[in-house]
C-alpha cells in the first residue's frame, strides 16, 4: 500500500514538474516572438513611403484580427502631392534669382484617414519565410492647398522684390525673382474634400511572429467631387493617382 502511494506522489512530482516546464517554455516562447501557433489579435504600426506624385509621406495604422487570414485595418496617412507638370526654373534676368514652379497656383498637402481590410494570400510557416497579403481601403481624402507667393521684382526699379501670390494673368515671367518663403500665405490656405481607395500588396518578413516588418507597394486614387487645381494652365481635376512604395514597421499583441 505504502509502496502504491509513494508512487502515486512521485509520478504526481514529476507530472507537475513536467508541466510547469512546459507553461514556462510557451510563456518563453511567446516572449521571445517565436509562436506560430497563437493568433495576435491586435496590431499597429507606421510606415514611410515615397510615391509617383513627386514626394514622401508618413502612416499609422491599427489592426484587429476578425478571423486566421483576415484583418479589419484603420489607417491615416500624410503626404505631399506634386503635378507631374512641375518643373523648376529660374530667371536668368536676374543672377541672385532663386528657384521656383512656373505655374504652379498651389502647393498641396493630403491627409487620408479611411477603414479597410487585409488579407493573406500566402501565411508564414517559419520565421524565415515571407508572408504576401493584400490590402484594401476607403475613406475620406483632405487636401490643404496653400497659394503659391512669389518674389516679383518690379521692371525699371531698384526696389527690392515684394512677396506676392502668383497670379498668371498680371505677373509676367521675366519680373518674377523667385519663390517666396514657403510660410508666407499659409493664411490663405484652402481645405478641398473628397475621397480615395487605395490597393495594396506587402511582404512580411520579420524574424519575431509579435513584430512587422513590411514592404508595401500599391496604387491610390483621390477624388475631389469640386476639383482641385495645381497648375495655373490645367483645368480642376476630380481625379488623381499614384502609385507607391512604403516600409512598414509595428508591433502585434492579445
Amino acid at each position: 500500500m505504502y509502496k502504491i502511494i509513494f508512487a502515486f506522489i512521485l509520478f504526481s512530482f514529476f507530472s507537475f514538474g513536467v508541466a510547469g516546464q512546459q507553461t514556462k517554455d510557451a510563456i518563453s516562447r511567446l516572449e521571445s516572438g517565436e509562436d506560430l501557433k497563437v493568433i495576435y489579435r491586435n496590431e499597429a504600426s507606421f510606415g514611410a513611403f515615397v510615391h509617383s506624385a513627386g514626394g514622401i509621406g508618413l502612416s499609422f495604422r491599427r489592426g484587429k484580427q476578425v478571423n486566421v487570414d483576415r484583418k479589419r485595418m484603420f489607417e491615416v496617412e500624410m503626404q505631399n502631392f506634386k503635378h507631374p507638370k512641375e518643373v523648376k526654373t529660374v530667371n536668368s534676368y536676374y543672377q541672385s534669382s532663386q528657384g521656383y514652379i512656373y505655374g504652379k497656383l498651389n502647393s498641396i498637402l493630403l491627409v487620408r484617414s479611411g477603414f479597410g481590410f487585409q488579407n493573406i494570400l500566402f501565411q508564414k510557416t517559419e520565421k524565415k519565410n515571407v508572408e504576401i497579403r493584400y490590402s484594401t481601403f476607403v475613406g475620406g481624402v483632405l487636401a490643404f492647398a496653400k497659394p503659391v507667393y512669389l518674389e516679383i521684382k518690379k521692371t525699371n526699379t531698384n526696389d527690392l522684390p515684394v512677396a506676392e501670390r502668383y497670379d498668371p494673368t498680371a505677373q509676367q515671367q521675366e519680373d518674377i525673382f523667385g519663390k517666396a518663403p514657403f510660410f508666407t500665405g499659409m493664411n490663405k490656405t484652402t481645405l478641398v474634400p473628397g475621397a480615395y481607395a487605395k490597393l495594396a500588396l506587402s511582404f512580411e518578413y520579420a524574424d519575431r511572429y509579435d513584430a512587422i516588418k513590411a514592404i508595401e507597394t500599391g496604387v491610390v486614387a483621390d477624388v475631389y467631387p469640386q476639383g482641385l487645381q495645381i497648375m495655373a494652365y490645367n483645368k480642376k481635376q476630380i481625379a488623381y493617382f499614384s502609385l507607391y512604395i512604403k516600409m512598414i514597421w509595428g508591433k502585434k499583441w492579445f
